[in-house]
């Protein structure tokens, strides 16, 4: 019952019983290794068809609010290995000087120009490079902080589950949920990306990407 509630079987029936098939790979090898090599490519083609919107958001950061183009900072990729994500900076400098705080609607630490890079998710792109790395895959949980991963925890243990995969530019519970506010509404995001662990395939992968696209230009985000 466990490895089902976590996404290590699959379920079907015959004739009205119920057949568990035991499958520690819920996306076929094959699917796997096409995965990673679409990551590849269509990173490489995004990078450089937005080289232009690269340009026009650098001009942007840079003139909306004192400091650096780019924010980084560490998260928790798979199998707990931290790694450096990068985005265009939306906030002001020092938004975290207290300490780490998700962000809100009517957040003052998000710039003018920031809001609108978070609407339309443009502040995500330069994770592209992430991709490329290794670090991340264009569809997969999104992933978090360790800060915010333990306070998680204490209340849905099941979230180390989402550590089993890469994480991803975007994903189910973004485009299903959105943006978190505080940690129970990332508890709440939590079962979409468990529904895509339990069910990830390249076509669920290409139906998250089309509804992001979507967002994108409909200004769906924060």
């Amino acid at each position: 019952m466990y490895d089902i509630l976590i996404g290590k079987v699959r379920m079907s029936s015959i004739f009205g019983m119920a057949l568990i098939e035991i499958n520690h790979n819920i996306m076929p090898v094959w699917q796997q290794h096409a995965k990673r090599f679409l990551d590849i490519f269509l990173s490489l083609v995004a990078i450089a068809i937005l080289l232009p919107v690269y340009l026009l958001l650098s001009i942007g950061v840079k003139l909306s609010s004192p400091g650096p183009i780019l924010y980084s900072h560490y998260r928790i990729g798979k199998s707990k290995k931290p790694f450096k994500i990068f985005k265009f900076r939306s906030m002001v400098v020092d938004a975290e000087k207290n300490g780490p705080a998700l962000s809100s609607k009517n957040d003052s630490r998000i710039t003018r120009f920031g809001r609108f890079m978070r609407k339309t998710r443009l502040d995500e792109i330069p994770q592209f490079f992430n991709v490329l790395k290794g670090d991340m895959s264009i569809v997969g949980p999104r992933p978090e902080r360790q800060f915010f991963i333990d306070k998680i925890v204490e209340k849905a243990p099941h979230y180390v589950h989402l550590l089993s995969v890469r994480p991803g530019i975007t994903s189910w519970g973004q485009v299903k949920y959105g943006y978190a506010e505080n940690v129970d509404q990332m508890i709440e995001r939590l079962k979409y990306d468990i529904i895509y662990i339990e069910n990830r395939s390249l076509y669920i992968d290409f139906k998250i990407m089309i509804y992001t696209i979507k967002i994108i230009f409909q200004g769906k985000g924060m």
